[in-house]
């Protein structure tokens, strides 16, 4: 067994790592190249997205960033800004090369701490953070079926989005899709990722990545996701909504017709995403008749004594979020990318 690094410049290497990404059963959407090229230019992080080979044979790969922060200190991540990430490998082997390579770069780095973000239990001696879930669901055959698979209160509300006369779009720009997260995510008190970012996972990743926009008859943009696609699921991952979208539904009706259309397309799996355990959006997607399953974010303890807790459900951040929130939207909106990419 030999590791290697993902030279992001060799078409051929990458091309190699995206066929096995795309056949591993443990490989998700957040394991695919394009995540080397993102985070190494939007964010400025160093990446080392390691690959394991057994002769010529590729046997396994680690996506990993560093983020080096004043604010929240340096850390080895698999990976940051995603839901999934952590080893995905064809043998325990080929996962104990790749894991041993990430240990010994984070004490080389000199990093506080190596988190690799499994859905499953991989590494039960280290701790792990049980502060997420996600939450995925089999597609159902005909649009009718999946109608009916919906709660019936939740179904209610998806019915009041059409009578509402809303309609959806798949958009060619970011704009709208990021007016109306940037103000959602204010007014929830958290910085927001750059309009940079999301216009380059649409070039990086083009039609694997796809803005869905709900609209009212005259066009007005309501409510909009941006979804992955990763063989055949799509994963709803980015969201955002104008203040009158409750009173109109569009919520509700922007993820029915996410999953219409999904449908359609002869997708077999719905992937919420993950949310935090006693959030409203885990209430929400509960509602629609998801069951949430645990994620295991596991860590190396390197310069730390506990596991860090950098999100909007610490209560040191309660200040924070409420000052954020009186922050005029163009000011949050230029400061925010300088903030959340030391965050991840």
């Amino acid at each position: 067994m030999q590791v290697h690094q993902l030279d992001g410049h060799d078409a051929a290497q990458v091309a190699r790592w995206e066929a096995y990404v795309a056949a591993c059963p443990q490989a998700t959407f957040f394991h695919r190249a394009g995540w080397e090229k993102i985070i190494r230019e939007v964010f400025r992080h160093d990446t080392h997205f390691l690959f394991v080979t057994d002769g010529d044979v590729l046997q396994g790969v680690l996506p990993l960033a560093h983020v080096q922060s004043r604010l929240f200190g340096r850390s080895l991540s698999s990976l940051p800004f995603a839901a999934y990430g952590g080893v995905a490998a064809s043998s325990d082997e080929a996962g104990e090369a790749l894991v041993a390579h990430a240990r010994e770069l984070a004490r080389r780095l000199g990093v506080a701490h190596l988190e690799l973000r499994h859905i499953e239990r991989q590494r039960p001696d280290w701790p792990v953070q049980d502060l997420y879930v996600t939450f995925r669901k089999p597609i159902e055959a005909t649009e009718e079926a999946n109608m009916l698979a919906i709660p019936r209160k939740q179904r209610a509300m998806v019915r009041k989005g059409i009578k509402n006369g809303l309609v959806s779009t798949i958009d060619s720009t970011v704009d709208d899709f990021f007016a109306l997260y940037a103000d959602n995510v204010h007014r929830h008190g958290t910085p927001a990722l750059s309009r940079r970012y999301f216009q380059a996972l649409c070039e990086v990743f083009g039609p694997d990545c796809e803005v869905l926009t709900a609209r009212t008859a005259d066009g007005r943009p309501m409510s909009s996701v941006m979804s992955f696609y990763f063989r055949d699921e799509v994963l709803p991952y980015y969201a955002g909504d104008h203040v009158a979208a409750r009173d109109l539904a569009a919520n509700d009706f922007k993820y029915w017709e996410l999953m219409r259309r999904a449908c359609a397309r002869g997708l077999r799996v719905f992937d919420y995403g993950r949310s935090k355990v006693g959030t409203g959006p885990y209430a929400f997607k509960k509602n629609w008749g998801f069951e949430p399953t645990q994620l295991h974010y596991e860590y190396q303890l390197l310069q730390r004594d506990a596991i860090p807790q950098n999100n909007p459900a610490n209560p040191k951040y309660r200040l924070m979020i409420e000052a954020w929130r009186r922050l005029p939207l163009p000011v949050a909106n230029w400061l925010g990318p300088h903030i959340v990419r030391n965050l991840g």
